[in-house]
């Protein structure tokens, strides 16, 4: 090995395209992904976080709240997906109510 450590996320190709990213303590935010380094801190452009519920802060809403220009730190970042090419599908789990 060259002691070199190689991420198993190539962000190369999410490279001004829109991205979607969780953070730890709930926080979820999507812009325009602009740079990134090898700890996976992630400069965002346009971006916007999903406020969460006031009673469930696990969950969002779709009240959004504009921040711009944002780094998001490498060691909250737990999740990074692409925009494009992804739809929100009803939950297939979920019982009728009544059975």
């Amino acid at each position: 090995m060259s002691g070199r450590k190689e991420t198993v996320l190539d962000l190369a190709k999410f490279v001004d395209k829109g991205v979607q990213v969780k953070l730890t303590g709930g926080r979820q935010v999507t812009g325009t992904l602009k740079g990134y380094d090898q700890l996976l801190n992630l400069v965002l452009d346009e971006a916007v976080e999903f406020l969460r519920d006031a009673d469930d802060p696990l969950k969002t809403t779709d009240q959004t709240r504009h921040l711009g220009l944002i780094v998001c730190r490498g060691t909250a970042v737990m999740l990074v997906s692409p925009t494009d090419g992804t739809d929100e599908i009803a939950n297939p789990f979920v019982q009728p109510d009544g059975t």
